[in-house]
């Protein structure tokens, strides 16, 4: 991948950072990272992120809302595949935080496991077994959902014990 066209002026730079906003939302992280790559001088970078967070166009809280929003309702994440994501994009702990509080007082994550559970059971094939509750169940921990509600779903939709599998979610 070719390194983007330097720009030297602040004005160039600025309207680099609104063009980018204009695709999509972007964290405060995010965007600094983007700009020192276009930036011939990087002391050009922290003005214009200042001025991008007074405009109202940079918001890491408003950010982070609209993200677990996003990733909950329509991809039908779990809160620690959301909040891993949230971390690489540089978005503090606090505001994640206060986004999955936000989110988890509206939304029902053992439903949305349920939902996802019968779902894949609709597409198995043949017999249902220990591997393709194991296989089910992996999925569900790569979506970032709690291991108790996963098993507990499991057990009560397909009748049969999980086998334990050690945990691999995250904690907030």
């Amino acid at each position: 991948m070719r390194r983007p066209r330097q720009l030297h002026s602040e004005s160039d730079l600025y309207e680099s950072a609104l063009r980018a906003l204009v695709r999509r939302a972007h964290s405060v992280h995010e965007m600094k990272q983007a700009l020192e790559r276009r930036a011939e001088d990087k002391a050009l970078v922290p003005p214009i992120i200042e001025r991008l967070k007074r405009a109202g166009l940079l918001d890491d809280a408003r950010y982070a809302k609209q993200f677990v929003r996003q990733r909950s309702e329509i991809r039908r994440q779990g809160k620690f595949r959301i909040a891993r994501d949230l971390r690489t994009r540089g978005v503090p702990d606090r505001h994640i935080a206060a986004a999955l509080e936000e989110i988890a007082q509206v939304s029902d994550e053992a439903a949305v496991v349920r939902q996802r559970i019968a779902r894949k059971l609709k597409l198995l094939r043949g017999e249902i077994d220990q591997p393709k509750i194991a296989s089910l169940y992996r999925s569900l921990l790569r979506a970032g959902f709690p291991t108790d509600i996963i098993r507990r779903e499991l057990r009560a939709m397909t009748r049969e014990e999980v086998p334990d599998i050690p945990d691999a979610s995250v904690e907030l």
